[in-house]
């Protein structure tokens, strides 16, 4: 291995995350840590197999052989699912496209790992709440201290937008229009913006918590006046989880975690006969089949589906009578 070649695995590996990942692509920061954990266990996985100081991995080692006995590791030594699998595998994917586009000397290396099919993985039906289970966990806000005013408006915000939590958390009061039409601009993933409408009810929410946030700066923020953290906003909603929990069972047995505010948005818009397109935009999916998830989800809509067929065929959608044997046919039967 020569010097040059090592340092063009961190001049490459560097351009990856800096210019492709943040710049070019536009990527979020969860997504470019996701990135960079999957990458690193690639890396100190490649560098135990070549028997190898990390600094002395080059481009030659970035193999098919190495990236497939590292997916299996993956699986059988760290116990991941096929689901994280194949969130590894796309990561180390993304990584091996932008290499083939610097390096296109080793297309034929690039090629077979880019050539590397997923694992076939069962997906998990999509956790959602119910409206009257959303608006449950709202009303346990006590809305007479400044954190209760706080949490409403977030929760209330995350409720009707359907925002990523990286979205709301980033919100300004210049990215909020409070007269009619209500709404607020959201920058989304690629750094796509879109633009949600407002209750009246988030609205006067929002109105309530705006005075004691200084110009320029997010919303949402602790009592230290930081701006909350994806772990702070899971600590907000799970403590108005607990309490409806005692009167609503369902609630129990479920993990709610923020992102599951915006499936509950997702599925309350498809109940309520919205176009999967239009909730497309309005969620910020870049391709309609991720919105569809949320209808495969969601029992009652089949059920409100397969009613509305049976009548617009004119076929009885009534279950037909059980069949029961006359008492002579049982008697005949057991005479055998």
């Amino acid at each position: 291995m020569s010097h040059s070649e090592s340092e063009s695995l961190l001049t490459l590996t560097e351009s990856f995350f800096r210019n492709y990942l943040q710049r070019t692509r536009g990527a979020s920061p969860h997504t470019v840590r996701a990135y960079r954990d999957a990458l690193k266990l690639f890396f100190l996985f490649l560098a135990s197999q070549r028997h190898k100081p990390l600094s002395h991995l080059d481009l030659e080692d970035i193999q098919c052989d190495f990236v497939l006995a590292f997916l299996d590791h993956v699986e059988s030594i760290r116990g991941n699912s096929p689901l994280t699998r194949n969130c590894r595998l796309a990561a180390v994917r993304s990584f091996v496209q932008h290499l083939l586009r610097q390096d296109v000397t080793r297309a034929g290396q690039y090629g077979r790992i880019l050539a590397i099919r997923n694992k076939r993985a069962l997906r998990r039906a999509a956790t959602y709440l119910e409206p009257e289970e959303a608006r449950a966990v709202i009303s346990a806000v006590d809305r007479r201290s400044r954190d209760g005013e706080r949490d409403h408006a977030l929760l209330l915000f995350l409720y009707n937008t359907g925002a990523r939590v990286s979205e709301a958390l980033a919100i300004r009061a210049s990215d909020l229009r409070l007269e009619r039409p209500r709404q607020v601009r959201l920058l989304g993933k690629g750094q796509k913006e879109r633009i949600c409408p407002l209750w009246s009810e988030t609205t006067a929410a929002l109105r309530r918590i705006i005075p004691a946030v200084k110009t320029g700066e997010v919303l949402f923020r602790n009592n230290c006046g930081v701006p909350l953290t994806r772990d702070g906003v899971a600590y907000v909603l799970n403590k108005y989880v607990r309490h409806p929990a005692e009167h609503v069972p369902a609630l129990r047995k479920r993990r709610i975690t923020p992102h599951v505010m915006r499936h509950s948005c997702a599925v309350a818009l498809l109940q309520a006969g919205i176009d999967i397109s239009v909730i497309r935009d309005y969620l910020g999916h870049a391709s309609v089949a991720t919105t569809s998830r949320y209808i495969a989800t969601n029992l009652q809509m089949k059920r409100q589906v397969l009613e509305a067929f049976w009548k617009r065929s004119g076929l009885d959608s009534k279950a037909p009578k059980r069949w029961r044997p006359s008492p002579k046919l049982l008697t005949f039967l057991e005479s055998l």
